[in-house]
């Protein structure tokens, strides 16, 4: 008797050498989740920190405490940084501080006295009446004394010491320098007397005295010219000596 199933023929040869030679994987296996954190390990974990706190702060109080003590109980050393530290600390914090005292009785200043003035007699009027025609007297003298005496050129010549062969030579120049006139002044250069020597303080005596004034007249044409005619024949050349 058959059934209506028909068999499946059997796999050739080479069909059943390749199906011998697939490997079959297994299925993965399923995956489990880990351990879930649970309630009661989190409210132990919250203890120990807190208990760890605690032992820690009851480690580290006495210590600071004796450590506060001992630097309190130290002597306060004063110094200027210190004082303008506390200076500073107080004014930043609204706080009062007692201000420093300056002993400065350590500070001696000398002062150097001035002398006494020395005392000054009162002149009398004698006295007085003395000095002041001193005084008149210096300053006539300090300025130019005019001549007064009067003469004439040959006699002034003549007493000045002048060879009369140098006279015409002499009259030459004195007679265009100042006219014969002993008194005469350039207000200019500040010449005086007969030869208008210049400055009339290097004149011997009186510049404005005409025997004065001639004796050094002479030394000058000397020394200058070589002799008063040399100086008469220079003045003719140049008008001027």
């Amino acid at each position: 008797m058959t059934s209506g199933i028909e068999p499946t023929p059997a796999p050739s040869g080479r069909v059943a050498r390749r199906a011998a030679t697939i490997d079959v994987v297994p299925p993965p296996a399923p995956h489990r989740p880990g351990p879930r954190w649970s309630r009661r390990r989190g409210v132990v974990g919250v203890f120990g920190a807190t208990a760890a706190l605690l032992f820690a702060a009851a480690y580290v109080g006495p210590m600071g405490g004796a450590i506060l003590s001992a630097q309190a109980d130290e002597p306060e050393t004063v110094t200027l940084y210190a004082e303008g530290l506390g200076d500073t600390q107080a004014v930043s914090t609204g706080g009062e501080r007692a201000a420093p005292v300056l002993d400065r009785s350590a500070y001696n200043v000398f002062v150097k006295p001035k002398p006494t003035p020395t005392p000054t007699p009162t002149p009398s009027s004698r006295s007085g009446s003395s000095s002041s025609s001193d005084s008149e007297g210096s300053s006539r003298a300090a300025g130019p004394v005019l001549y007064s005496g009067g003469g004439s050129s040959a006699e002034w010549m003549a007493a000045a010491g002048i060879a009369e062969s140098d006279w015409g030579y002499v009259d030459y120049i004195v007679s265009r320098e100042s006219g014969w006139n002993p008194n005469a002044t350039n207000r200019s250069s500040g010449a005086c007397g007969l030869v208008q020597a210049l400055p009339c303080s290097k004149v011997p005596g009186n510049g404005y005295d005409p025997v004065d004034n001639l004796r050094w007249a002479t030394g000058y044409a000397v020394g200058r010219y070589g002799s008063w005619a040399a100086a008469y024949g220079f003045w003719t050349s140049n008008h001027w000596w």
